[in-house]
């Protein structure tokens, strides 16, 4: 089990679904969760049953943001571990139809709320020595989905971002991962659910397992799957080379689920 005692939490999109599961088990490690949602309402309910804060934010707008990583750091004088949950589906194909407005909006969730969030979380992670930074993708960031390709481009960005920003913050003891998901049963995919038939369906709770695993052994730089029925492992980018000092991710094998990674 993680050990989290006296650290402060802060995660994005906390009131419901993958957020709100990772919020109970990071509260759980013994952690002071700071639950931030767009609904108020919601984020009090999760704060309170875990004896975290609720924070309405807008993690679109780069000074909400801001304000957010404040206020988080300010509960006890120190940010330590920051969960970039919040997400959006697109609602259209991006390819033969382009409604501008749900464009902007999903990469504004999906991809500009990781970039301000990351942006805003460093300063705070310096001051307290170090810490870690989860981004929640998708598996759509590391192979295509199809059905919705402005999805697959939001969370291809958050990947390669992720990829991008951890050599450069690992010298300072800040670890930058994300965790990439398959299909999970969240309100993300509420009104497509009958669509998918018997198709197996992650749990909000299986997601949060991974966070776990990543919190607590992760390297810099690495993007773990998730998929039902197979333990969460770090996603390697075959025949691509990893930045210098990116901790490059080893080979997996998606047909057991192993990895070159040394238990």
């Amino acid at each position: 089990m993680m050990d989290l005692t006296d650290k402060v939490a802060l995660v994005t999109g906390g009131a419901s679904g993958i957020g709100a599961a990772a919020s109970r088990r990071l509260a759980g490690a013994g952690a002071h969760v700071v639950v931030a949602d767009r609904d108020g309402d919601a984020a009090e309910l999760v704060a309170g049953e875990i004896g975290g804060t609720a924070r309405v934010a807008d993690v679109t707008d780069p000074e909400a943001v801001t304000a957010l990583v404040e206020a988080a750091e300010g509960v006890r004088g120190h940010l330590d571990v920051v969960l970039l949950n919040a997400g959006i589906t697109s609602g259209q194909s991006g390819i033969a139809d382009l409604d501008l407005a749900g464009y902007r909006a999903i990469m504004g969730v999906n991809l500009d709320h990781v970039v301000f969030g990351l942006t805003a979380a460093v300063p705070a992670l310096r001051r307290a020595g170090g810490g870690r930074i989860v981004a929640i993708a998708s598996l759509a960031g590391l192979v295509p989905m199809p059905g919705d390709a402005l999805y697959t481009a939001s969370k291809h960005a958050v990947v390669g971002y992720v990829r991008s920003a951890a050599p450069v913050l690992a010298p300072e003891g800040i670890v930058v991962n994300a965790v990439c998901p398959g299909f999970a049963d969240t309100p993300l995919i509420a009104r497509a659910k009958e669509q998918f038939g018997d198709f197996p369906l992650l749990t909000a709770e299986d997601v949060a397992t991974a966070v776990e695993a990543v919190l607590e052994r992760g390297e810099p730089g690495e993007c773990w799957f998730v998929q039902p029925g197979r333990e969460p492992a770090p996603y390697g980018f075959r025949g691509v080379p990893g930045p210098k000092g990116a901790g490059a991710p080893p080979p997996v094998d998606w047909e057991t689920g192993r990895s070159g990674r040394r238990s």
